[in-house]
């Protein structure tokens, strides 16, 4: 068996672990990067999550009118795999090029603390790393419905990789996955049906927000079921799927589709890691333990991304690498603590951002609170939404009356998932409610409705 001896070893292509590499690489350290599949070069994010997500998602609000929808949908998906195989085959080279850094194709196990056994089929390689960084990711949640692992229900992963467009689609989830593939789709003409256990869609955000997402939604022609429960899905052959459900009022229902979408969350990805064997503790969910500064139970193991229990999002774990590389060449005190004023996105049509508190968390603090909730349509300072013709949805922020502070802010607007990280900025520089109504901002952009919103709290 060969042996390979490094200074780092990371398990999985993410964007926390091929960013840490490539910054020791540089710095001369002889690192490895370790992936169980040469279709996930670059991770999830550029393969089956953000990238190919969001391509289609701006394919689908920029329709090819000399075309049919079904055709229109062939060629979005064609270019999101075009994009996606550049992507891909750019990452590898960038992290196998470099004289310190390897990439290696295989699956790796905890041979001992330092040890990892990397296979290939029948080729095996023990790696002794001083460092090593867990990055496997998350994969999706697959319940144990009746029916449900049936070859008419896809996972994200396999939705992506559809060449032709469902006339009909049913959707199992109104989490973030399951309300943007849900908004995707109608806007590529096909028909949907979204089911949600849940009273409401996105379950995170403020019921009134999540009401205007509804709306959205059933403008666009999806038609929405909250408060039901799957009870089996049915493969009716030629004909797709069958999904039947239990109302919120204990009715029988059945929704029809060429395929079903299961969008019922994440888990991280620790099978087969040998973990337990290592000495890696594992929490309830399936994540890594780890500290504030990403260590795991053993202190030259780090776990970052998906993979450690945190936000499952790309740039938390671009922020991950910079507590790592402080812990490795710093000064090792950053850790995630420091995070603050993190925004988000769904990206529906137009998308929805949040950054800082939901009405119900400001509220439970028991400050004294300001709200201004604004509609786009009606804020007439701010043309740019209809300009480019799309002047739906609403903002709402939340303000401390007492000190101006702002503690949060949800857009579900044209550009919201820019305008966003402005907010962001300002709230971790410490700006308040009235710096941002007075601020002076481009025009015509979207940025100035902060002057509309902050203008209109009560």
């Amino acid at each position: 068996m060969r042996v390979l001896k490094v200074d780092l070893a990371v398990i999985g292509f993410g964007k926390g672990g091929k960013t840490l590499v490539g910054a020791l690489a540089k710095a001369g350290r002889r690192v490895v990067l370790i992936e169980q599949s040469d279709e996930m070069y670059g991770g999830t994010c550029i393969n089956i999550a953000c990238v190919p997500t969001k391509a289609l998602v701006y394919q689908s609000e920029h329709p090819d009118r000399r075309v049919g929808e079904a055709a229109w949908f062939e060629q979005a998906a064609a270019k999101k795999t075009a994009l996606v195989e550049a992507m891909r085959a750019k990452n590898f080279e960038m992290f196998d090029s470099p004289e310190t850094s390897t990439v290696i194709t295989g699956r790796a196990r905890f041979a001992g603390p330092h040890t990892l056994l990397v296979t290939a089929g029948a080729d095996e390689l023990e790696v002794h790393a001083e460092t090593i960084v867990i990055n496997t990711g998350s994969a999706p949640v697959v319940p144990p419905i009746p029916g449900v692992a049936g070859s008419r229900v896809l996972t994200s992963t396999g939705m992506l990789a559809l060449t032709e467009r469902p006339d009909e689609l049913v959707v199992l989830g109104g989490g973030y996955v399951g309300v943007e593939f849900a908004s995707m789709h109608a806007a590529f003409g096909a028909r949907v049906t979204l089911i949600q256990r849940g009273d409401q869609l996105l379950p995170g955000e403020d019921p009134d927000m999540a009401a205007e997402v509804r709306v959205l939604l059933t403008d666009a022609g999806v038609r929405v079921v909250t408060g039901a429960t799957v009870e089996r899905v049915e493969d009716a052959g030629a004909g797709g799927a069958v999904v039947t459900y239990r109302t919120g009022s204990g009715e029988t229902a059945t929704a029809s589709g060429d395929v079903v979408l299961a969008a019922l969350g994440r888990r991280p990805v620790t099978d087969g890691l040998g973990l337990a064997e290592a000495g890696i503790k594992v929490g309830a969910r399936g994540e890594v333990v780890v500290d504030e500064h990403l260590r795991t139970s053993l202190p030259h193991v780090f776990a970052i991304g998906d993979v450690n229990g945190g936000p499952q999002f790309t740039y938390i774990s671009l922020d991950d690498y910079r507590i790592v590389l402080d812990q490795l060449t710093g000064s090792g005190t950053r850790s995630v603590s420091d995070r603050r004023h993190v925004p988000h996105v769904v990206f529906t049509t137009p998308p929805l951002a949040r950054v800082g508190m939901t009405e119900a968390e400001a509220r439970a603090t028991g400050r004294p609170l300001k709200i201004a909730v604004r509609r786009v349509a009606e804020m007439a300072a701010v043309p740019r939404a209809k300009i480019v013709g799309d002047a739906r949805g609403v903002m709402k922020a939340i303000v401390d009356a007492e000190t101006d502070e702002v503690l949060g802010v949800s857009m579900l607007a044209h550009d919201a998932h820019e305008t966003v990280n402005t907010l962001a900025v300002a709230l971790r520089l410490g700006a308040t409610a009235s710096v941002l109504r007075d601020g002076i901002y481009t025009h015509p952009s979207m940025t100035e409705a902060f002057n509309d919103l902050f203008a209109n709290l009560g």
